[in-house]
């Protein structure tokens, strides 16, 4: 016989013996997740959620923070028996089979937040999965630099380090333009009207028009419609000799340009169409022909003024009244003038026009130095207990000349003085007008 076969311990394969715990203490790996134990858990095999003991304690170790107070985790089953750890150990698995009954498989970012972290967001059972967005993220916005005043020297001076910011008229104004910018849907037409001359009516058209023109980035137009020989058209640059009646004659009309043939243009964008030079042919201005010229200057045209005559009665008015969105009924700071205002409103309102009553906003006007010898807060109480608002325009020296209007030569609380009145009208373009079609 071999010496293989001598041995007795040569049919029976060796055996290895666990390593006794108590005098081999197995090696522990540092561990970075949180469980139930904390950070110095034991790693190697995954031990399901945290869960407490029966006692509430880790027998041979200091109490415990109970695992309530990661958050709100489900109850793990018992873990499988350990095997040896070491270099080479497989990743830590998780069994369902080791689910206990009754509670729900652990799902992605189930276990709760450890105390001292941001809790995530809690999606509410059964809601589809919502990936992470960044629109809430917070943004600090840099004051915006001011643009006048002591706060633009220091902010100049200094380099741009020292911003203080606008003042609280700069945001005043910004306010004012933001209005001013308000979308139109279509086009927006606005009748300039006074029953009394030299009021400034056609100053009136002319500033409010300019302000629209040179904030706003869309078309605005002014159309004279006063049969006693307008002179609006004498307030812009005249670059074209054509009037209204040469636009309805031109059959060619199709683009912008066509219309631009037409008018004449002043430094702040606004554009003019002329009324008839001829008295006697603009007799022949009827309301068929001002709801025609209205027909083509709304396919180009956002903002649409019509600087109206004296007279109520005569045939374009009754088309410029019903195809009108808002009226701007202008006043001067006097006994005479007053009257003639509240006379037209009475007018209105007995003609089926009630509604631009309610919607007009009065302009006291005054077309002369000094100050006015009536009181102007009862005149402004009058008004605005028929009408939506008041505004106050004060003698401008270059509105006065009669000649070109340039919005760079008024003064300051004139410019300022038009910029609110068109604030005010522009608040009625969200209002739907589509009933007001030519």
């Amino acid at each position: 016989m071999s010496a293989e076969s001598n041995d007795p311990t040569a049919a029976q394969a060796p055996v290895e013996q666990a390593p006794n715990v108590d005098q081999q203490p197995v090696p522990q790996q540092q561990d970075t997740a949180y469980h139930a134990g904390g950070p110095h858990a034991a790693s190697g095999v995954y031990a399901g959620p945290p869960t407490p003991f029966a006692s509430g304690q880790v027998p041979g170790l200091p109490p415990q923070t109970p695992a309530a107070q990661w958050g709100n985790a489900a109850a793990p089953a018992p873990a499988p028996e350990s095997g040896p750890v070491g270099p080479h150990s497989a990743p830590p698995q998780y069994h369902p089979e080791h689910q206990a009954a009754g509670q729900p498989v652990p799902q992605p970012g189930q276990w709760g937040t450890p105390p001292g972290y941001p809790q995530p967001h809690a999606q509410p059972p059964g809601a589809p999965f919502q990936q992470p967005s960044l629109d809430n993220v917070p943004l600090r916005r840099a004051k915006k630099a001011p643009g006048s005043g002591w706060r633009k020297a220091v902010h100049h001076v200094s380099g741009g380090s020292i911003n203080p910011g606008m003042s609280a008229e700069e945001r005043r104004l910004q306010e004012l333009v933001a209005r001013i910018r308000q979308p139109v849907r279509g086009d927006y037409r606005i009748a300039v009207l006074s029953l009394k001359g030299g009021v400034g009516k056609t100053t009136t058209t002319m500033g409010i028009g300019s302000i629209f023109a040179s904030i706003r980035g869309d078309r605005v137009i002014a159309v004279d419609a006063n049969p006693d020989f307008g002179t609006l058209s004498q307030r812009v640059p005249l670059q074209t000799r054509s009037t209204v009646r040469d636009l309805l004659l031109d059959s060619s009309i199709q683009r912008y340009s066509d219309v631009r043939r037409h008018t004449s243009q002043a430094t702040s964008r606004l554009e003019v169409l002329a009324s008839e030079r001829d008295p006697a042919a603009s007799e022949a201005f009827s309301e068929d022909e001002y709801r025609a010229v209205a027909r083509i200057l709304q396919r180009f045209y956002n903002i649409i003024l019509t600087d109206c005559g004296t007279g109520l009665m005569h045939s374009a008015m009754a088309g410029v009244l019903d195809l009108a969105h808002s009226l701007v009924l202008i006043s001067s700071p006097a006994i005479d003038g007053a009257r003639s205002a509240a006379a037209t409103l009475d007018w209105l309102s007995l003609h089926g026009h009630d509604h631009l009553v309610r919607n007009a906003v009065v302009v006291i006007n005054s077309p002369r130095a000094g100050s006015p010898n009536v009181g102007i807060q009862q005149l402004r109480e009058y008004f605005l207990s028929r009408c939506r608002a008041v505004h106050i325009i004060p003698f401008d020296p270059h509105m006065s000349e009669g000649a070109e209007i340039d919005l760079h030569r008024l003064h300051k609380q004139t410019k300022r003085a038009y910029v609110e009145l068109a604030a005010t009208v522009a608040d009625d373009f969200a209002t739907d007008h589509r009933r007001y079609q030519p």
